[in-house]
C-alpha cells in the first residue's frame, strides 16, 4: 500500500530537469535562479551550464551549486571553452535525470506558479510530449514605466494540436508567434529521441537555435499550447534578436535555419507537400528580399484600393 502511494506520488509530482546555459551576466543569473528557488512545486533539479563565463558569473553558479548541494547541479564545459547555446543546452541535458525538462534562459525569470502550473498540464495531458505558453516580453525591468507586452503563441491556446499542425501555423514558416525557450516543458524522454538541439547553430545563427529544436518537436508529438505566461522574457540593448533585427543578417541567419530544414526533411525521408511549399516560398523571399517587399507592398495598395473601407 506505502509502495502504491509513493508510485502515485511519483507520477503527479515527476522530476523536473530545469536547464539554464549561462554566459557572463551574474546579476541576471542570480535573478534567474532566485525565481526557481521560489517555485511553489518543490521537486526540481537546476542545471546550470557555464559557457566560458568570467569568473563573476562562475564564481554565483558555484556558489547556489555549494549551497544547495544535489538541488542545483553547475558544470562547464572542458576547458571552460565556450560552445553556444545549443551544445550548453545539450551538456546540460547528459546531467538530466527528471522525467520532465523544463528550459529557462539565464537573463529570464519566471513567476512562482510556472512549474506547477505545467506539471498540472502534464497531468491531465499525458500523451503531450511538449508544453508550451505564452511570454511576457519584459521591458519594465529596465525601466518602470515601461509596459511589458504578453505575446501569446500564434494559435487558439488551451488545446492539444498534432503533428505537424504548428509547423504550418507559427513562426519560421507560419505566421503565428513561436514560443520562447522560457515558456517550455518536454518530456526527457522525446527530448533523447529528437536529439537535443543542434550544435551548428552557434554565433550569429544562435538566435535562431530553438527553431530546429520546435520543428522536430513539432514533427513528433502533441503539443499543448496555453495562454499562461509565466516567464518574463527580459527585452534588451545587445541581445542576438537585435543583432539580426539587420535585414541582411536576418536573411542571412533565417537562410541557415532554411537550408538546415532542407537537409533534415531530405535526410529523414519526410514527404509533406504544405511544408515543402512553405519551405521553398521561404527560401525565395530569403534569395530576394528586396522583390518579396515590393511585392508585398504592391499587394498592400491593391488591397487599399479595392476596399478602402477597411483602411
Amino acid at each position: 500500500m506505502v509502495e502504491q502511494l509513493a508510485e502515485q506520488m511519483n507520477n503527479t509530482t515527476p522530476l523536473v530537469s530545469v536547464i539554464t546555459p549561462f554566459l557572463n551576466g551574474g546579476d541576471w543569473l542570480r535573478q534567474a535562479v532566485e525565481s526557481v528557488l521560489a517555485q511553489t512545486y518543490t521537486n526540481w533539479q537546476l542545471i546550470l551550464i557555464d559557457d566560458g563565463s568570467r569568473e563573476e558569473a562562475t564564481s554565483i553558479a558555484k556558489g547556489f551549486s555549494n549551497q544547495y548541494h544535489g538541488k542545483i547541479i553547475y558544470t562547464e564545459h572542458p576547458g571552460h571553452i565556450n560552445l553556444g547555446c545549443s551544445s550548453s543546452r545539450n551538456q546540460g541535458m547528459k546531467l538530466a535525470t527528471g522525467e520532465l525538462v523544463a528550459l529557462l534562459d539565464s537573463d529570464d525569470v519566471w513567476l512562482p506558479e510556472k512549474l506547477q502550473k505545467q506539471v498540472d498540464i502534464h497531468n491531465k495531458y499525458p500523451e503531450a510530449g511538449f508544453i508550451c505558453e505564452a511570454s511576457n516580453y519584459w521591458y519594465s525591468w529596465e525601466n518602470p514605466a515601461s509596459h511589458d507586452v504578453v505575446i501569446n503563441i500564434g494559435v487558439e491556446p488551451n488545446r492539444m494540436y498534432q503533428p505537424p499542425q504548428l509547423i504550418y501555423s507559427l513562426y519560421p514558416l507560419g505566421k503565428g508567434a513561436a514560443p520562447c525557450p522560457s515558456g517550455m516543458m518536454i518530456k526527457k524522454s522525446l527530448f533523447d529521441e529528437i536529439g537535443g538541439f543542434e550544435d551548428s547553430f552557434k554565433g550569429e545563427n544562435q538566435a535562431y537555435e530553438d527553431q530546429p529544436f520546435l520543428f522536430k518537436v513539432y514533427l513528433r508529438t502533441p503539443v499543448y499550447v496555453s495562454n499562461e505566461a509565466n516567464n518574463l522574457y527580459r527585452q534588451r540593448q545587445g541581445s542576438l534578436m537585435q543583432f539580426i533585427s539587420d535585414k541582411k543578417k536576418y536573411y542571412r541567419v533565417r537562410s541557415f535555419f532554411l537550408n538546415w530544414m532542407e537537409d533534415y526533411i531530405n535526410t529523414h525521408n519526410i514527404y509533406d507537400p504544405r511544408i515543402s511549399r512553405m519551405l521553398r516560398k521561404a527560401q525565395s523571399e530569403c534569395n530576394n528580399p528586396g522583390l518579396h517587399i515590393f511585392i508585398d507592398k504592391f499587394r498592400s495598395k491593391i488591397q487599399r484600393l479595392l476596399n478602402p473601407s477597411k483602411h
